[in-house]
């Protein structure tokens, strides 16, 4: 069978033989069924881009809540490593399909159960999946429908755009336990909301609610939670379909100018938009969009 390593080797004949294929079927089933279930607790889906170009990316491991374990980095690290050289998906949205909950950061069931030399090489792997995932090309959406506390937050702090239900919790919580934020915290929390409220928000290790969230430039829109309790999601597949309609070449270099040029003197990041402006000079969608000025239309790009 498909899937297993069995061999099943059938003896006699008539209702003895018939009740050993049944048996064994039966046992190669329940292993099949078995493996199936173990591989979606820890589901990383990557639908493919729609019509529009808006790719997903959906964490799926219900019983632990999204909880970081290697298993789920080693998915992950799978899904970004096949997304950062996907030319077809011009904006990814990242979402949880576990109703209530975002990522409760890291798995601390699997990290008790750790050798304390383990610790440090998980944590800087999980470190350089974030990173993974700011880099990728495309813009990226995060939408956190629920909680999202320690590398949870991490994530969605990874991406370049947070939208949140107005239902959600957010936190990077690490020193009420003792440690402190490993996954980009501690750096790219105060480059979204300053220095002075990250350092509040860190060394407290307090929530945040949607409202404050907002105020504070933590998240860049909160709406009201419905029904299906996928209302971020919702919204964050609108500003991706906007994005999308852009070119895909531009979209890739206006975020690639801004992501580089924020860590530079003026001077330098003037240098690194015009390389990114002279990446877009030579492209038909360039030319589509100036003659769908002129016949007064919306262009139609191709991503070339």
């Amino acid at each position: 069978m498909a899937g297993g390593s069995h061999l099943v080797v059938f003896g006699g004949t008539g209702m003895t033989g018939l009740c050993v294929l049944r048996s064994a079927l039966k046992s190669v089933l329940a292993g099949f069924v078995s493996r199936t279930l173990s591989t979606r607790q820890l589901e990383v889906n990557v639908l493919p881009p729609d019509e529009r170009g808006v790719g997903v990316l959906e964490l799926n491991r219900a019983k632990a809540r999204n909880a970081l374990s290697r298993a789920m980095i080693e998915n992950l690290e799978s899904a970004l490593e096949s997304l950062a050289e996907d030319t077809n998906t011009r904006v990814l949205v990242l979402k949880s399909g576990v109703p209530g909950v975002f990522c409760a950061g890291a798995d601390l069931k699997e990290r008790l159960t750790m050798p304390e030399s383990q610790v440090a090489p998980f944590v800087s792997r999980l470190r350089a999946l974030m990173s993974r995932l700011a880099s990728l090309p495309m813009p990226t959406i995060a939408a956190v429908d629920g909680l999202a506390v320690g590398g949870g937050l991490e994530m969605a702090l990874a991406c370049d755009l947070r939208v949140l239900s107005s239902d959600a919790t957010l936190g990077l919580v690490e020193t009420k336990l003792g440690i402190i934020p490993g996954a980009g915290g501690t750096q790219r929390l105060p480059r979204i909301v300053g220095a002075a409220k990250a350092k509040e928000l860190v060394l407290t290790g307090r929530l945040v609610t949607p409202s404050e969230a907002l105020n504070i430039g933590l998240v860049n829109e909160v709406v009201e939670q419905i029904e299906s309790r996928n209302a971020a999601f919702l919204r964050a597949k609108g500003l991706a379909d906007v994005m999308a309609s852009n070119g895909p070449i531009a979209l890739r270099m206006a975020k690639k100018a801004i992501d580089e040029g924020s860590e530079l003197t003026m001077s330098e990041a003037m240098r690194v938009e015009e390389a990114c402006y002279a990446g877009v000079v030579p492209t038909k969608d360039r030319i589509e969009g100036l003659a769908a000025f002129q016949e007064k239309r919306k262009p139609v790009f191709k991503g070339h």
